[in-house]
């Protein structure tokens, strides 16, 4: 997990990224256990999900490798934190009865070790993994304005055939995915968020918490800004794209995956 990427960019972390309770919601009904199961968050970052599921009951073990994200966490008494990286997790074999990895899969070094991992801690699953695959996602018009940034998102976002194949190679575990369309108000400010509200990317704030703005080129970030900005001011943005303000949610290519012996009671389909 590339924890040097988050000692740079995440020093106002909190800020803009937020639990978001519609993704709380489905974390919680895919991992479908008990309340006093032990839970593990891989790339926890400041611990946001794990305080949320936390909330609900599960002792939550949080593995962040960056020591900037762990700094900013909010300590909750059912969560317990570790220093460590995806591919060498520091819990003991067969220690936690479910798995947790929100949106960090594109920063492990190597998904492979990561899943051999996480099958280590929890042989029989669940592991639920919320990531995105842009190949699955509507057109979205941020592409107009970022468009280097746009397509490095199909660089560093596997997709979910290939995410899939590391889990379950050797492990037999049942695949599930679930579609999670973006919501009209989320508050988790993921790259994603402004598919409704463009506004949002004119923040400099927000943009340092999303790692493509981030670690973009200046003057690509520059470019697509003013051209933005000047859209904006003259309505054009809304002349074009005005009508998804309304539109309760969009499909960006947000997807939960579910690995496990067993099935969910959730409702999903086949990966």
């Amino acid at each position: 997990m590339s924890e040097a990427i988050y000692d740079t960019i995440g020093e106002e972390y909190n800020s803009s990224r937020q639990a978001d309770p519609s993704i709380v919601r489905v974390i919680h009904e895919l991992l479908d256990l008990p309340p006093g199961s032990a839970v593990a968050d891989i790339g926890a970052g400041t611990g946001n999900y794990s305080n949320a599921l936390a909330n609900k009951g599960y002792r939550i073990h949080a593995v962040e490798p960056s020591a900037r994200m762990r700094s900013q966490a909010t300590r909750h008494r059912g969560v317990e934190w570790y220093e460590g990286k995806a591919e060498a997790v520091p819990l003991p074999d067969q220690s936690v009865d479910g798995v947790m990895v929100t949106l960090a899969v594109h920063h492990f070094t190597s998904l492979s070790l990561a899943a051999a991992e996480m099958h280590r801690i929890c042989p029989s699953g669940p592991i639920v993994i919320l990531t995105i695959d842009p190949r699955e996602a509507r057109d979205f018009w941020f592409k107009n304005y970022f468009p280097e940034i746009h397509q490095r998102v199909y660089d560093v976002f596997l997709p979910l055939e290939a995410v899939c194949q590391q889990f379950i190679e050797g492990k037999g575990w049942k695949i599930s995915m679930t579609p999670f369309p973006s919501p009209q108000e989320g508050v988790d400010m993921t790259m994603h968020s402004g598919w409704n509200r463009p506004e949002i990317y004119l923040d400099k704030t927000l943009r340092r918490n999303m790692s493509g703005f981030a670690l973009a080129d200046p003057e690509e970030v520059r470019d697509g800004l003013s051209r933005l900005k000047r859209d904006l001011e003259s309505k054009e943005w809304d002349r074009r794209y005005g009508y998804l303000r309304q539109k309760e949610s969009f499909d960006l290519g947000f997807r939960f995956l579910r690995f496990a012996t067993k099935k969910s009671n959730h409702s999903t389909v086949a990966c």
